[in-house]
């Protein structure tokens, strides 16, 4: 799965791996190396295992990964790219059935904090181990990587806007953009500073939507 030329702007480098990952998730020989992976990945817990792993519980040759695949990375990076998509879609399911758009909105943040966090009853490295090395070797990959959950969020963004919940002059698909990174950066840590209380949803919500200021001065929409 070969990347995109660094040289693209980010929304060709967006429609280029669309295009690119349409064709491969359907290649049943590219399923086998997921399938394999995700089994290592479960099985352990983490994403230490070698691509001579994956090769031999997939039945396949190292050629063939390597006709596909760059290495270990691009391997990982479709992987979290499809859990990416996988979150997005659950949360657009979920807030389908709400009519007002605020509460779609909070409900969007919280879930994906709760799908994004350390939590030790549910195995997810590609979201705690991944992610953040992705996010420190290559910031533009993780905004490609990210592309389905951001127009989820600017989707949800523009239509606070229409209701009248964002403050005037903002701009809904840059506030989608800094609400995701915030929330995603946060759900690493999880945890106060002093490490005593786990840092909640909802705290990410009030933070996100009404920032550090009081009503009168920093209100984003409150009814």
């Amino acid at each position: 799965m070969r990347s995109a030329g660094s040289g693209l702007t980010l929304q060709q480098r967006i429609d280029a791996r669309s295009v690119r990952t349409t064709k491969l998730f359907g290649s049943v020989q590219v399923q086998r190396f997921l399938d394999a992976a995700r089994v290592l990945i479960t099985e352990r817990g983490s994403t230490d295992f070698t691509m001579h792993e994956v090769v031999d519980y997939a039945g396949q040759s190292l050629r063939s990964f390597y006709l596909l695949f760059d290495g270990k990375h691009e391997l990982l990076l479709a992987l979290y790219e499809e859990a990416i998509a996988k979150v997005a879609g659950q949360i657009r399911e979920a807030t389908g059935n709400d009519d007002d758009p605020l509460d779609r909105l909070r409900l969007a943040v919280e879930l994906l904090f709760e799908f994004c966090r350390p939590d030790p009853g549910a195995h997810r490295p590609l979201f705690t181990e991944y992610a953040p090395q992705l996010l420190m070797s290559d910031p533009i990959e993780i905004q490609v990587a990210h592309a389905s959950l951001f127009e989820l969020l600017a989707d949800l963004m523009y239509d606070a806007a229409a209701a009248g919940h964002l403050r005037t002059h903002t701009r809904p698909r840059r506030m989608a953009a800094m609400t995701l990174q915030t929330v995603m950066f946060v759900a690493q840590g999880a945890r106060t500073d002093d490490g005593s209380h786990a840092i909640t949803a909802a705290e990410v919500w009030n933070l996100c939507a009404f920032g550090v200021l009081g009503n009168a001065e920093g209100s984003a929409g409150t009814r």
